[in-house]
């Protein structure tokens, strides 16, 4: 069942993707920008994975 905390959550990986994406293909100017916000993905889904984790423990 997907809960509306799991929806937040792939919504901002999402917004993430689609900033990284539209940063890349802006120009040479931002590619060091998308790549900053290229982390934000891997990060957010980490988060994401240990808060299931504490929550499934309690």
């Amino acid at each position: 069942m997907i809960k509306t905390s799991d929806i937040c959550i792939l919504i901002s990986v999402a917004v993430a993707f689609v900033t990284t994406a539209f940063l890349w293909f802006q120009g040479v100017d931002t590619k060091q920008e998308a790549l900053f916000t290229s982390t934000w993905i891997p990060s957010i889904l980490t988060f994401a994975i240990y808060f299931k984790i504490i929550a499934r423990k309690d």
